[in-house]
């Protein structure tokens, strides 16, 4: 009796409540803090918590250098290459590769999908380019969103003092920690508040 049955959806909301990640995409960040209306919540990837805690490496040392890396763990020695495979956040993974995917999924879809492209470093080239990528592959829908910057980076002013400084030694920063971590915090505040300019991220715009 439906004519129509398949339409992946970005389920924003529902993802909140029932601990998943939205849609169908990786996450952007394995650790971070989320601000909404009604308050802010701490988001952890629960599937890298647990295959760490098996591994016997997770700790609040760890923890503190997932947030110091904007819940990336692509650059922490200790954590082995297979996991850090497995756990690449969405800025990590080719954006060719996600339309691939989506196309190989599009043949038992019905309707469309809620695709998110994500660029660092958007510009006209890049989007024309990826748009003609995913129409030769034959996506119904180009692309729902374009996320040129994550809006929930991981806010670090709850990282131990001792890791921040280790961390800073080592890569030879002169700016201090909490200065770069009150810079995090005011930006993820600028992204993620209710506006016309981020309707995407407020639970009654992005269901």
């Amino acid at each position: 009796r439906n004519s129509l049955l398949l339409a992946p959806m970005p389920t924003a909301s529902t993802s909140q409540i029932l601990g998943n990640n939205e849609c169908f995409e990786a996450f952007t960040s394995n650790l971070y803090v989320r601000r909404t209306l009604s308050g802010e919540f701490v988001v952890i990837n629960k599937h890298l918590v647990r295959d760490l805690i098996e591994r016997g490496m997770w700790s609040l040392k760890l923890k503190d250098k997932i947030l110091l890396n904007k819940g990336s763990i692509q650059s922490i020695e200790e954590i082995p290459e297979d996991t850090k495979e497995l756990y690449k956040t969405t800025w990590e993974i080719k954006q060719r590769s996600i339309i691939d995917m989506a196309a190989d999924r599009g043949v038992y879809i019905d309707q469309s999908q809620s695709l998110n492209i994500h660029m660092t470093d958007a510009n006209a080239a890049k989007v024309t380019t990826m748009h003609f990528y995913g129409w030769r592959q034959g996506l119904k829908t180009g692309m729902y969103y374009l996320r040129t910057k994550s809006a929930a980076d991981a806010i670090q002013f709850t990282v131990d003092e001792a890791v921040k400084n280790s961390d800073t030694a080592s890569n030879g920063e002169s700016e201090s920690m909490s200065k770069l971590a009150e810079r995090a915090e005011d930006q993820v505040m600028a992204d993620i508040i209710c506006s016309l300019d981020s309707q995407d991220d407020c639970l009654s715009c992005g269901s």
